[in-house]
C-alpha cells in the first residue's frame, strides 16, 4: 500500500491506546526484515534512517527502494527522517518522498527551536507530511560509563510542550523523562508521570519515546499506558 504519513498512524494508535514502532534501518537487509517482521505481526510500522545518512547520500539512494517495499507491503508503512539536525536535512528528506521528518532542536533555546520547527512544519504540511520535534534534553551515554545522574534536570516541562505546540503546529513530539540515548549502566529512572503530565497539558499530542533500547517490557506498557505513541 502506499506511504502513509506518521500522523495518521499515531492518531490511531492514541484512539487503542497503543504504540507504533519505529525502527532504523541502514541498508536493504536491515529494510526488508522490518517490513517483514511488520507485516508477520499485522502492525503498522516506522521505516527511519539516521539524520548521519542525510548527509553521505545514502538516505537519498535508499529512498526508492524503500518507497517500493511499502508499496508491496500490506500494512501501513511511514518513512521518517531520524533526529533531522538542520532544515536543509528535513527539505531533503521531503524531497526524496519520506512522509515525516524529524527536527530535533532540543540543545537549541526554547525561542529557536520553536521558530526552526514550526518553519519545518509548514513545508511539511504543504507536502502532506508531518513533523515530530523534540523538547527536553536526553543524556547522551553511548559508552555506558553514565552513573549517577539527575534526569529530573532533562524532564520536559508540560508548560513548555504547551506553549511548543501551540507555536509549532508540530505533530509529534519526543519527550525527556528519564530515558537516555545509549547504554543504561544502571537502571534507569523514568517518570511516567511526565509523560502523562504532558499528554494531558498538550491534549492528547501523540508522544515519543527516544532512548528505548534496554528497557524492560513493563517500563514499555508504562510509557505507552502514559501517552508514549511512538517507540
Amino acid at each position: 500500500m502506499p506511504l502513509v504519513n506518521m500522523k495518521d498512524m499515531l492518531c490511531e494508535a492514541r484512539k487503542a491506546k497503543r504504540a507504533v514502532g519505529a525502527f532504523n534501518v541502514a541498508n536493504y537487509e536491515t529494510a526488508l526484515a522490518v517490513f517483514r517482521a511488520a507485516e508477520a505481526e499485522r502492525e503498522p510500522v516506522i521505516v527511519q534512517l539516521y539524520m548521519r545518512l542525510f548527509d553521505t547520500g545514502k538516505a537519498r539512494d535508499l529512498a526508492p527502494t524503500l518507497r517500493d517495499l511499502a508499496e508491496r507491503a500490506t500494512v501501513p508503512v511511514a518513512l521518517h527522517l531520524d533526529h533531522g539536525a538542520t532544515e536543509r536535512q528535513a527539505a531533503d528528506a521531503l524531497a526524496w518522498g519520506y512522509t515525516s521528518v524529524m527536527f530535533d532542536g532540543s540543545a537549541l533555546p526554547f525561542g529557536e527551536n520553536a521558530a526552526a520547527t514550526a518553519q519545518i512544519v509548514k513545508t511539511a504540511h504543504e507536502l502532506g507530511a508531518t513533523v515530530e520535534a523534540e523538547l527536553g534534553s536526553l543524556p547522551c551515554n553511548f559508552d555506558g560509563t553514565l552513573g549517577d545522574y539527575a534526569p529530573e534536570d532533562f524532564y520536559t516541562r508540560p508548560d513548555e510542550a504547551v506553549a511548543f505546540a501551540e507555536k509549532t503546529g508540530v505533530d509529534a513530539l519526543a519527550i525527556s523523562f528519564g530515558t537516555v540515548h545509549g547504554l543504561y549502566k544502571t537502571a534507569p529512572k523514568l517518570s511516567f508521570e511526565v509523560v502523562a503530565r504532558v499528554r494531558d497539558a498538550t491534549g492528547g499530542l501523540p508522544l515519543v519515546m527516544h532512548g528505548g533500547s534496554g528497557l524492560s517490557d513493563a517500563d514499555y506498557r508504562a510509557a505507552i499506558a502514559a501517552g508514549v505513541r511512538k517507540v
